[in-house]
């Protein structure tokens, strides 16, 4: 590898990490930036600015690449990503300068807001140009080698925004975070803007476009092309739907969803969650390169099968590990007392409810509800007759009550009544209420955990990508390559969390939630085998 190309990597690489440390902030400062922005907004208002919230952090990915595909195809890679990391830099920039509902009233969500749809846009358009980028440099049989350096930045971005705001909160203290502190990392991030274009600027385009248009056959329509044309829509839609949903849900699982079902399942005190998922994170990391070779020699399919195969098989199971290994008395306690809601099957709803937006109030919904957000585990079992939904601990049991049948004051009274009432439940049968025991914690066997489930991630990232771009002509790899990389990673990985704890709810086994991600990885895995074809030795021109 000359200087030249490890110049390629490193710019390619380092602007990803700068995009991606700027999409995470909005998630690990989510708490501070609603109070921030939303603490005055109407229901009405909090609706629709709830939808476009969503919207841009993951709808607006697939249109943003479906905007920057057509440019990339048609001006060239670098300058299409320069346009990316420029936007993405000062939307995030400005968030940390907006002023606060308190100061500015509904323009403060509204400028949020629109500058939540730049990053969704960028993030769409970035991605996508830098694998591209680095892969039309990179030699034939080193290819996703040299992508997985693109694809480890993700990573490396989570872990950066980690790294700043975790000594910021401890620095500053609760109050002063809040009040100000919080815009500090969305403020700094200037600085790593400018590094990055410093760099990007000094690059020429990718030997590849320029071979393809010198020679005449850049594409003039690419939309047109990928889309109207059955042979790559086909191809499209095997990337779509047969290949990325479980390398999506496979990496949101092992970055997001373990440290979710640490903190709020498993009551492992915040700080220490992160500080183990970040050392795993840094373990791992490694293997992103490692797996990305051995998909150069070996194929790409045979390895990200195999990653789907494992997720399949071991998710569930290492979950369960991680609950014996951080909070033994919770597992203790729902072995000995198992708890059960008592209710009549037809007020109990599907709580799927993405956008945040909806309301459950039967009596059902609330006590279910209440168990999953204290990541309890229950059974049901049903109730004849129109009475109130009641939860059983061991012999105790616990009346709930419908949200909706009482005025405001009155449903109040009935909350507070009943959480109390089931905390004294659980307190009495040795539920621990509060944050895991520190002494119960085995740090090095959590950690071990959390390595095994990254490296799924790991295994599936660079062979699935590196795959995808493979499929298609130089004329409309960038559009065709980003739009189903970002509709899965939108629709299946951004849905994990909502879809996880509906089915939760439903189910009243917090390891349920885990379901979807084994199915969708073992749908793609038969999928895979079926449709997907090996890409590993094609001729990247062609496609």
């Amino acid at each position: 590898m000359t200087s030249k190309d490890k110049l390629v990597i490193i710019a390619a690489s380092l602007g990803t990490v700068f995009e991606f440390y700027d999409f995470f902030l909005i998630g690990l400062l989510a708490a501070e930036i609603t109070k921030v922005f939303f603490s005055g907004v109407n229901p009405t208002a909090g609706f629709i600015f709830t939808l476009l919230g969503f919207a841009a952090g993951f709808m607006l990915r697939p249109f943003g690449a479906i905007v920057f595909g057509r440019l990339g195809d048609i001006v060239g890679r670098k300058y299409t990503f320069l346009v990316t990391i420029l936007l993405m830099g000062v939307s995030t920039f400005v968030i940390g300068l907006l002023p606060s509902y308190a100061t500015a009233g509904i323009a403060a969500p509204v400028a949020f807001i629109a500058m939540r749809m730049l990053q969704g846009l960028a993030l769409g358009g970035e991605f996508g140009g830098a694998m591209i980028y680095v892969a039309e440099h990179a030699p034939q049989g080193r290819r996703a080698e040299w992508t997985s350096w693109v694809i480890l930045t993700a990573a490396v971005g989570f872990l950066l925004a980690v790294a700043v705001i975790i000594p910021l909160r401890l620095t500053l203290g609760g109050d002063a975070f809040v009040s100000w502190g919080w815009r500090v990392p969305f403020l700094i991030s200037v600085a790593l803007l400018g590094i990055s274009l410093w760099i990007r600027l000094k690059l020429d385009e990718s030997p590849e476009f320029k071979r393809m248009k010198a020679e005449g056959k850049a594409s003039k329509a690419p939309l047109s092309e990928a889309f109207g044309q059955w042979k790559y829509l086909r191809l499209i839609l095997v990337g779509a739907l047969c290949i990325l949903p479980a390398q999506a849900v496979i990496w949101y699982t092992g970055q997001f969803y373990s440290l979710f079902f640490l903190t709020k399942v498993l009551r492992v005190e915040t700080l220490t969650a992160n500080v183990m998922l970040i050392t795993a994170t840094v373990l791992t990391a490694p293997l992103y390169i490692v797996f990305g070779a051995l998909s150069d020699r070996i194929g790409r399919r045979p390895v990200y099968v195999a990653g789907y195969l494992l997720c399949a098989v071991l998710t569930v199971p290492i979950f369960q590990a991680m609950t014996h290994y951080a909070n033994p008395s919770l597992e203790r306690a729902q072995v000995e007392t198992p708890i059960t809601v008592v209710a009549n099957p037809s007020e109990c709803s599907l709580q799927f409810n993405p956008l945040g937006t909806s309301k459950f109030t039967t009596s059902c919904d609330v006590v279910t509800d209440a168990l999953a957000k204290l990541g309890l585990s229950y059974s049901s079992e049903n109730a004849s007759g129109s009475g109130k939904a009641s939860v059983k601990v061991g012999d105790l049991t616990v009346g709930g009550y419908g949200a909706d049948d009482a005025d405001a004051a009155d449903a109040a009274v009935q909350k507070t009544r009943f959480e109390g009432e089931l905390k004294a439940a659980l307190a009495r049968k040795n539920y621990p209420l509060g944050t895991a025991a520190e002494d119960d914690i085995n740090r090095p066997m959590i950690v071990l955990l959390l390595c095994v489930l990254l490296s799924f991630g790991a295994i599936t990232f660079s062979p699935t990508t590196t795959s995808l771009l493979e499929m298609f002509p130089s004329r409309i790899r960038y559009t065709a390559m980003s739009f189903p990389y970002h509709l899965s990673a939108a629709w299946f990985g951004g849905f994990l969390p909502a879809t996880a704890f509906t089915i939760v709810a439903a189910t009243g086994n917090v390891y349920s939630g885990l379901y979807y991600p084994v199915a969708i990885a073992a749908t793609c895995f038969v999928l895979s085998l079926l449709f997907a074809r090996e890409t590993k030795d094609v001729d990247i021109s062609k496609g």
